[in-house]
């Protein structure tokens, strides 16, 4: 079997896990609302294939990101009116929207299967690229990648270090209590599923754009639904979600290495380790913790205004 790369295992898995830590930040936000949301593979499939021609058609990856994120709010937005203006099922309307979110992507992407995009250059990061192991892992990526990372600075201080955090949390919490106080709790409600949209929609484009970069039908595969259980891993934590991201980004570059290094193992059982993985970490996890766990008390409950 031939020897694997640390450095370049290393740099794999953070362009690998780049689209799904996008998905579940923004995933985390809502739920931190007290929304809980099951559209996130629709609308990162809407992302990609949105993003994908955008991105195409300008000559430039930037528009498609653009795209990406206007149509992931836009179908987030959907979801918003139909859960909090007409207070719909949120298990039953987040399927509807991943079913939605796939046909719609089909639709949109016959004729484009094959074609290749722009793609999306290095950051130019001058000497820090050059570091002897570092440089190749860590510090020759694209802007994305770091905006990522960024994202989850931004979002641990914007929910544990502002007022306006504190506000989201508490609509969480008890949207009751936060109406009681004045709060617009439908409002902060649709801003965040609005916001979760937009890093969904933005996490499929990175899919298309960057890590194929192609369009293909179904090419999500799955990537929202770990994005969701990602979430729960986290314990609705920015630090923890970029932690289940980059642990399960790693295990599928690892299996992907160990295939192309010839490792004595089935196929079929390397391709299922990253899901198989999660679903083990999950039901550790639902052991250890007491019943409602970390989770927001009022997540995936109606509101009902009593004024």
């Amino acid at each position: 079997m031939n020897g694997i790369d640390p450095a370049l295992l290393i740099a794999a898995l953070m362009v690998a896990s780049t689209p799904i830590l996008l998905a579940a930040l923004g995933e985390m936000v809502v739920e931190r609302a007290g929304v809980l949301n099951l559209g996130v593979e629709g609308m990162m499939i809407v992302g990609a294939v949105s993003g994908f021609i955008a991105a195409y058609g300008a000559g430039n990856a930037w528009a498609g990101f653009g795209a990406a994120i206007l149509a992931g709010a836009a179908l987030a937005l959907i979801f918003g009116v139909l859960t909090q203006g007409l207070v719909s099922n949120q298990v039953a309307t987040g399927l509807a929207l991943t079913l939605f979110g796939l046909g719609l992507a089909s639709l949109l992407g016959q004729g484009w299967v094959g074609l290749k995009g722009p793609g999306l250059g290095r950051m130019d990061l001058g000497p820090l690229a050059d570091l002897p192991f570092l440089g190749r892992a860590v510090f020759r990526h694209d802007l994305v990648v770091y905006l990522s990372l960024g994202l989850v600075i931004v979002l641990n201080l914007f929910l544990f270090r502002s007022r306006a955090g504190l506000v989201l949390r508490s609509v969480g919490e008890n949207a009751a209590s936060a109406h009681a106080l004045g709060y617009p709790v439908r409002a902060i409600r649709l801003a965040a599923i609005g916001f979760g949209g937009a890093c969904a929609g933005l996490g499929g484009a990175y899919l298309s754009i960057v890590r194929v970069p192609q369009w293909s039908d179904g090419m999500t595969a799955g990537a929202g639904w770990i994005a969701l259980a990602i979430v729960v891993f986290g314990a609705w934590r920015p630090g923890r979600v970029l932690v289940g991201a980059y642990l399960f980004g790693g295990i599928s570059v690892l299996q992907l290495n160990l295939q192309a290094a010839g490792a004595e193992l089935p196929i079929e059982l390397l391709s299922a380790s990253p899901y198989l993985v999660t679903i083990l970490v999950l039901v550790l996890i639902s052991r250890r913790r007491h019943r409602g766990g970390e989770a927001p008390a009022d997540l995936g409950r109606p509101f009902h205004a009593s004024a």
